[in-house]
């Protein structure tokens, strides 16, 4: 947590105000995950030109134009990583910097803060999505579950080739990235699939039902404004209402909302895991 629909919601919110900016400052906190990777000053005058996403990741890509209007050349990107605890806030006036704030660049379009508390989450600079930081952390990442690229049958396929338990294949990214932990419980217990089953074991209408449900749940989880347990909020201050949805996640010895049946809990590599024994047979 944040998984992949509180990023593209950050991703979203910040896309109406951010591109366009000049970073006129660059302040770092507390060491994060991985350093930035250049002198905080070495990103003054650049142009924040527009944001995207890869899987969790959100790249900011900088240019060299000095004023809104001009078309400069690409500088590199900010790559961001909100870790399991991270937002990315806008604010109109710069802020006084809080004890769990670790990076913050005012531009003038505002300042951009990453307030992480435990500090997993990461700014970094790169000079390309080429480069050897970028492609070490994205070159291995699977199919984007929301986009067009996201195809049924080669996704089938791919699960099909898997000794894996079916949770844990979800959770690595390579097939399909951001279903996090969240995620990944409502969208097994979507379409009846137990999360210890062998990937491998699954028949093809199962495994169509899952590449359904991995859409509709994720794209309804980002119309929610994402999750918020704790921390995450979008970047104009906005919390998730999805958690008022979920179905199993965070309901262990509750009545499941299909059968009745108490929903159970298990711990799939240290991460816990809810579903429905009735629904969802092994």
């Amino acid at each position: 947590m944040p998984e992949l629909p509180e990023v593209e919601v950050t991703r979203r919110s910040l896309s109406l105000q951010l591109p366009g900016a000049s970073i006129i400052s660059v302040q770092l906190g507390k060491p994060l995950r991985w350093p930035l990777g250049c002198a905080p000053e070495a990103l003054v005058g650049l142009r924040v030109a527009s944001i995207d996403r890869r899987g969790k990741y959100l790249l900011l890509r900088l240019d060299s134009a000095r004023s809104v209007g001009s078309g400069g050349d690409e500088a590199g990107y900010l790559m961001v990583h909100l870790g399991m605890s991270g937002s990315l806030l806008l604010d109109a006036v710069p802020p006084t910097p809080e004890a769990h704030d670790h990076f913050v660049m005012q531009t003038s379009h505002g300042a951009l803060r990453l307030r992480d508390p435990r500090r997993f989450g990461a700014v970094m600079f790169v000079d390309g999505l080429t480069s050897p930081c970028a492609t070490k952390l994205l070159g291995r990442l699977g199919a984007e579950p929301l986009s067009d690229a996201f195809e049924v049958g080669p996704f089938v396929a791919a699960v099909r080739r898997s000794r894996l338990a079916i949770k844990q294949l979800l959770l690595g990214g390579q097939v399909v990235v951001g279903v996090g932990n969240i995620y990944a419980s409502e969208v097994l217990f979507q379409s009846g699939i137990h999360p210890a089953r062998p990937a491998k074991e699954l028949t093809d209408a199962s495994l169509t039902r899952l590449y359904a449900a991995i859409r509709e749940v994720l794209a309804r989880a980002v119309g929610r404004g994402g999750t918020t347990l704790r921390d995450f909020a979008s970047a104009d201050g906005q919390m998730g209402h999805f958690q008022s949805d979920v179905t199993v996640y965070g309901r262990e010895g509750m009545p499941c909302v299909a059968c009745g049946h108490t929903i159970r809990k298990i711990v799939q590599g240290q991460r816990s895991t809810y579903f429905c024994a009735v629904c969802q047979p092994i």
